[in-house]
């Protein structure tokens, strides 16, 4: 096993294949094995990374709530960029990932190729984001009553089903996964960083001068998540949204085979130089007559 250290937390990560470096950041209820789909697959062609957050084993599980938070998560993800000498790379993160992976693009874009973001944005719109606080407050709560995650719950929640529903032995193996997560971890996971994180809404000025290509992909079901991933196509104009019909938050396990086409095709495109920035003139289409004057007049 390899580890990193960070503010004197052990971060483990794993590699596997050479090439291009594509570092995989993983959600909340998941951990480094929730990629194997996409391991085995790109790392024929690349040099494949994945980790794991502070509580979540193997990498170190704190006790201390003062040990987690937002800039942890961010700082843990940089050393271990910092230790592999990992520059130029492509970022593909789900959820809780696709988060960091947008922080990122923002804060370090001199070293981030390319972003995939899915599944990102739960908690950030306004409307909703004091009910998701308190929730998470509340869940956390209920957490630290256990020694592991409860995890029948939350895998059967309401936009994890529908794994459940294409591929019930993923399901199982996503469900048992999650049972073997520490609860403090989770807990404090859930309550410093996923509730107290900024929205992806604050941001909002940074993303619309973002030049990092970008694929936004959420699945239709993924109500938490909609809404967040329209706004932000249409506030990056280096960015592309992907909905994927007839499905939920865990969009890279309910069909790798399709995750990992839409993948290559946007990194090919990258890699080609086709990824292009969007024309201003299309976000300004009122959908009733042309967009500007008659270019032969």
């Amino acid at each position: 096993m390899a580890f990193v250290t960070h503010d004197g937390i052990q971060i483990f990560y794993e590699e596997t294949g050479s090439g291009a470096p594509i570092l995989f950041l993983h959600e909340y209820g998941g951990d480094y094995r929730s990629w194997e789909p996409q391991v085995r697959y790109f790392s024929r062609h690349y040099r494949c990374i994945t980790m794991c957050n502070r509580g979540y084993p193997p990498s170190d599980v704190p006790d201390s709530p003062d040990q987690y938070g937002q800039d942890q998560n961010l700082g843990d993800i940089l050393a271990v960029m910092d230790s592999l000498d990992l520059s130029d790379l492509v970022i593909i993160g789900l959820s809780m990932g696709a988060y960091n992976g947008l922080r990122l693009a923002l804060s370090n874009p001199e070293n981030v190729r390319a972003l995939v973001a899915a599944s990102g944005g739960s908690g950030s719109n306004p409307e909703g984001r004091e009910a998701f606080r308190e929730e998470a407050q509340k869940l956390s709560e209920q957490f630290l009553e256990h020694e592991f995650m409860p995890a029948d719950g939350f895998a059967n929640g309401p936009t994890r089903v529908q794994l459940k529903r294409k591929d019930p032995r993923g399901w199982q193996e996503f469900r048992d996964h999650l049972a073997e997560h520490p609860a403090v971890g989770a807990a404090h996971t859930l309550r410093n960083v996923q509730a107290e994180r900024p929205s992806l809404y604050d941001f909002e000025d940074a993303f619309k001068a973002c030049q990092v290509p970008t694929l936004l992909m959420v699945g239709d079901e993924d109500e938490a998540c909609l809404d967040a991933n329209v706004w932000l196509k249409r506030t990056m104009p280096t960015s592309g949204l992907y909905v994927v019909p007839k499905s939920g938050h865990l969009l890279n396990l309910e069909d790798p085979a399709r995750f990992n086409q839409e993948v290559s095709d946007f990194l090919r495109a990258v890699d080609n130089g086709t990824w292009p920035v969007r024309d201003p003139v299309s976000a300004t289409f009122a959908g009733v007559g042309p967009a500007v004057a008659d270019p032969e007049k």
